[in-house]
């Protein structure tokens, strides 16, 4: 499936702008020392790739197959002024792909913020950046009646392929099935536009996923859609969300110091604020926040 672009989210009826020119964020000065702690061969190409699987509102969203806006987009920005080069971005298909290409060293950052969990910290780092929830976008009025987690047997449910949230849902199915009720119809797929799309166009009865992209959706869905199960466990534990980096890099520590230095000089808190992010905040970065995983 491809990544959908913004000329689909806008047929979609999605306003792909969201903030205005007087939100721009401050240019960065050059952290000579961070950039110093850079791995060799990103100083002297003066650039890394920051891979992404699509579309992820308001964090990521993709325009083209080089370009991106969005928190992810701004942070990034940010970043690559502070670290003296040029972060770039790429698009594959799937989360699996992500962490495979950072894993093989591909691709040397996803910006994200992507869920971190203990077995995804196996093989890669999260520099977590954000707290995340998750909770179901569904019809208006709620026609599946669907509160919780619990709610879910014998429903269609959108969820993002190889993501937490897929995991969850599957378990919540065989939970369901045990207790002799139907299975959960879940339905997979790469990117979050499409699955909205399902839900809007009756083909799923719900999209379980993140808070912060679902909040965005339904503004952009002008009353089709309503947010479910917020206060909820639904699943998850306390749930962090960050940048992904190789196992033990030396790259890890530079991000993370600079993430450090932009939450210190309130360019996160400005870049969060202008995609009404407010409520996923975090007071500090750090690597490999996740304690827990999915129950």
């Amino acid at each position: 499936m491809k990544t959908i672009s913004t000329a689909i989210a806008l047929a979609l009826g999605f306003s792909v702008v969201m903030a205005h020119a007087a939100d721009a964020i401050p240019r960065q000065q050059v952290d000579q020392a961070l950039h110093d702690r850079l791995p060799a061969e990103i100083r002297q190409a003066g650039k890394m790739i920051s891979v992404n699987n699509g579309s992820f509102p308001p964090y990521e969203i993709v325009e083209g197959p080089n370009a991106m806006t969005g928190a992810s987009a701004d942070l990034a920005e940010a970043l690559g002024q502070l670290l003296g080069i040029k972060i770039e971005h790429t698009t594959v298909s799937g989360l699996s792909g992500v962490l495979a290409g950072i894993k093989s060293g591909r691709y040397q950052l996803a910006i994200g913020p992507i869920g971190d969990y203990p077995d995804r910290q196996e093989k890669n780092d999260f520099i977590d950046f954000v707290q995340e929830f998750v909770v179901f976008a569904v019809q208006k009025g709620n026609p599946a009646q669907i509160n919780g987690l619990e709610d879910t047997c014998g429903k269609r449910i959108a969820v993002m392929a190889a993501g937490s949230a897929e995991q969850v849902i599957r378990k919540q199915s065989a939970v369901c099935t045990a207790a002799g009720k139907p299975a959960v119809i879940v339905q997979s797929f790469t990117d979050q536009p499409s699955s909205i799309l399902a839900v809007r166009s009756k083909r799923s009865d719900a999209f379980f996923s993140s808070q912060a992209p679902l909040i965005y959706f339904v503004d952009q869905a002008h009353g089709q859609l309503e947010l479910t199960g917020k206060g909820k466990k639904n699943g998850f534990g306390d749930i962090f969300q960050g940048s992904v980096v190789p196992k033990d890099s030396a790259l890890g520590k530079v991000v993370l110091d600079g993430y450090k230095a932009l939450f210190a000089n309130g360019t996160y808190a400005a870049i969060m604020k202008k995609w009404k992010l407010d409520g996923n905040m975090i007071t500090q970065p750090g690597i490999d926040l996740a304690k827990g995983t999915a129950k």
